[in-house]
């Protein structure tokens, strides 16, 4: 787990707790300031050749600035369908937008980054 500035909590699991058999690496990458490079990846349900495919649904920092050693090459998800998540027993809901990744539980109160007009707080 990683808290920014006003986003909900990311969750990055070590790539040795990830089935890597369901990561696609994607051409591009992003930017953070805070964080380096990301590198995406599409994540398939059922395996690489899976017809259930959540595009750009992964991300990962393959080589961290900062301080963000702690989740360098941790990959972190999407909750898009099909794909879904709990923490502690609660199913966690997505951050609004498409942008920002974070997971919200009743635990967790905002305002957030990510609907419309927030983009830039």
């Amino acid at each position: 787990q990683f808290g920014e500035e006003s986003p909900p909590p990311v969750w990055y699991f070590p790539r040795e707790d990830v089935n890597t058999n369901h990561l696609r690496p994607i051409a591009g990458q992003t930017g953070c300031e805070f964080k380096g490079a990301a590198s995406y990846f599409d994540v398939t349900a059922g395996g690489r050749d899976s017809a259930r495919l959540v595009p750009q649904g992964a991300w990962s920092y393959e080589h961290t600035t900062g301080d963000s050693k702690a989740i360098e090459r941790h990959v972190a998800f999407y909750l898009r369908e099909p794909l879904v998540a709990t923490v502690d027993g609660e199913r966690a809901r997505p951050q609004e937008g498409d942008f920002y990744g974070g997971w919200i539980t009743n635990d967790v109160v905002g305002p957030f980054k990510g609907p419309p007009g927030t983009r830039f707080w």
